[in-house]
């Protein structure tokens, strides 16, 4: 027979599984960027984009990300590498990642950064922490877009960028 305490804990137990399957999460865990051929060293970059101008932000790599049905994107987490370069030695690289509900009209995940002058190599660049969905990337349609946006200080020099495979994103749904 049990006692007044184990059948207290069972209701208990009764009480968090009926709890768990009404208020249900579902967590997504995605590595979408810098896909390619296997390497030695486990470092994967995207295919380059090279030859962008000073005139307008020039979109690197975009990755549309599919959620899943009868859920509410509750919070959202971002760690996300790329690498960039400039032609020459005496100009930046200006570069921010974006977010889009639509993949029409992008909302900053970070302010305008800089890769200072003489950034004529690759260097990697991350932004990464949780972030508050607001203004155009709500996080509530079917899907949504990432993407990397790079340009030129002024028209001496051109820029080049590409994503790094250690880029993530994670994404904590609940039920609607």
């Amino acid at each position: 027979m049990p006692s007044n305490f184990e059948s207290v804990e069972q209701e208990i137990k009764k009480t968090n599984t009926r709890l768990d399957t009404h208020a249900r999460t579902e967590e997504k865990v995605r590595h979408p960027f810098g896909v390619g051929p296997l390497t030695t060293t486990g470092i994967q970059y995207s295919t380059e984009k090279t030859g962008i101008t000073h005139a307008a932000y020039a979109e690197v790599d975009k990755k549309t990300f599919y959620q899943p049905s009868g859920v509410i994107l509750e919070e959202i987490e971002f760690g996300l590498t790329a690498a960039v370069k400039s032609s020459g030695a005496t100009k930046a690289v200006l570069w921010k990642w974006q977010a889009s509900d639509k993949g029409i009209d992008w909302e900053d995940l970070i302010a305008e950064q800089t890769r200072a002058a003489d950034a004529s190599s690759y260097g990697d660049v991350t932004i990464s922490g949780r972030f508050a969905p607001i203004g155009r990337f709500l996080g509530i349609g079917r899907t949504f877009q990432v993407r990397l946006v790079i340009h030129a200080e002024d028209a001496t020099e051109t820029v080049s960028g590409k994503t790094k495979n250690s880029s993530y994103i994670y994404a904590k749904y609940r039920n609607a």
